[in-house]
């Protein structure tokens, strides 16, 4: 019986705090890109948010499927799904600053930043100097 009864005082001191983390918003998870030909996990890397090709969309004839635009001759052969296309945010919940956003389109890093949006939509924005874009990604899960 005492058994039950801790066991009920310590669900009930950690549920309060279980319930509170799972109503913070995260940008933890699988989203699909704004031009819907690939899908991103972003998931913690260490202390930090980093994000991979989870899977390529893109069935058109000329769609990479390595990463052959990459500056670094040494690195063009990587294929694309599990490459790292965003790394070394930091941040919480629904906002995350500081990283760099790869473009294996292109083959260019970008200094970016993370932010959810009141609809449950990411904004991806990229700068270069002080020129910035954004895109905005739907989560999938």
């Amino acid at each position: 019986m005492k058994t039950a009864r801790l066991m009920a005082a310590l669900t009930l001191s950690i549920l309060p705090a279980a319930i509170a983390s799972a109503a913070l918003p995260s940008v933890q998870g699988l989203w699909l890109t704004d031009d819907r030909k690939g899908v991103v996990q972003i998931a913690p890397c260490g202390r930090e948010m980093c994000g991979t090709i989870y899977k390529v969309l893109d069935r058109s004839p000329g769609a990479l499927d390595h990463d052959a635009n990459n500056p670094d001759p040494k690195l063009r052969s990587r294929p694309m799904v599990g490459l790292q296309t965003l790394s070394g945010f930091t941040g919480a919940g629904g906002s995350w600053k500081g990283g760099r956003a790869y473009d294996p389109k292109s083959g260019k890093s970008y200094r970016s930043t993370l932010e959810l949006q009141p609809d449950g939509a990411l904004k991806v924005s990229g700068c270069i100097l002080f020129i910035c874009e954004a895109r905005r990604w739907t989560r999938l899960r």
